[in-house]
């Protein structure tokens, strides 16, 4: 194999950060990997620095938080419901900012949260583990990386009778809820927020462009990160942007990739800062498959 050094930019485009999502670029650095850890962009970009690569991080997303006197109301009767479900960790911020706006902390410290802990917590990820973990909640499934593994993992086990209660975004895929709903497994969601394209992604694009030139891998976290940026990406990089190496956090942006005919160099094994490096740091490696 070729020992010619790794590019030189790095752009990585990071999705799903409160208040808003991200785009990181890179150069070479020296270092070795740590173990994984939840993920948060932050994280990414040290985590690529030890890996050679220097991150560069960009805003791509915001969040507005919706519905939550009513998702405040259902968190206040854990009786009704067999369980959670947490497939981002926007919807765990949605429990917080509903314990903190209703001043319903002191019930959810009483009482509220051990009835809810007597219950299954179903979450995707450890980032969203984490989330949740802080709010008191005990949590299963988080080592399942994607939201059809968890469904699975949610069908081997659950029987409640009782629904699921699923706080989620504008934009929730439909795997999930249909795989529970085949296997006979109520669910009711509640959608808690959505996505918007943060106001400063052309400026911050066109700034690392006109530094950095066509970078050598874009990373997306999300399939709304791709929506928002492709459009300006595609006009940075003109006819260079066949030489990009794509890479996803997961399979169901490499196939939003994918549906936008762009071809996917790698996807994290799990949606960890070390998995994304691993799979970049490979995608970058010449004659690399």
């Amino acid at each position: 194999m070729s020992s010619l050094p790794l590019p030189q930019s790095l752009l990585v485009g990071i999705a799903g950060y409160r208040p808003s999502g991200w785009l990181p670029s890179a150069r070479r650095r020296t270092g070795t990997a740590p173990a994984p850890r939840p993920f948060r962009p932050p994280q990414a970009g040290e985590e690529l620095g030890l890996y050679g690569l220097e991150a560069t991080l960009i805003p791509v997303l915001s969040f507005e938080f919706l519905s939550l006197p009513s998702f405040s109301e259902k968190l206040s009767h854990p009786e009704g419901y067999g369980g959670l479900i947490f497939t981002s960790p926007r919807a765990a911020e949605a429990v917080e900012l509903c314990l903190e706006e209703d001043s319903k902390t002191e019930a959810w410290k009483k009482s509220l949260k051990e009835r809810w802990n007597a219950k299954s917590v179903y979450v995707v990820g450890s980032a969203t583990a984490s989330l949740v973990n802080k709010i008191g909640l005990h949590t299963e499934g988080e080592s399942c990386g994607n939201a059809e593994k968890l469904a699975e993992y949610i069908c081997s086990r659950e029987s409640a009778a009782l629904p699921l209660l699923f706080p989620c975004g504008t934009l929730k895929g439909e795997i999930l809820p249909k795989m529970l709903k085949d296997k006979g497994i109520l669910m009711e969601s509640i959608t808690v927020y959505q996505k918007i394209p943060h106001p400063g992604i052309q400026v911050n694009l066109n700034s690392y462009y006109s530094k950095q030139g066509v970078p050598a891998s874009i990373a997306f976290f999300s399939p709304s990160g791709l929506t928002y940026s492709l459009k300006h990406i595609q006009e940075l990089s003109g006819d260079n942007i066949h030489q990009i190496k794509f890479a996803a956090i997961g399979p169901t942006t490499a196939r939003a990739l994918a549906a936008q005919g762009l071809p996917v160099s790698c996807t994290a094994a799990s949606p960890t800062p070390h998995a994304l490096a691993a799979g970049i740091r490979t995608a970058l490696q010449p004659h690399s498959c």
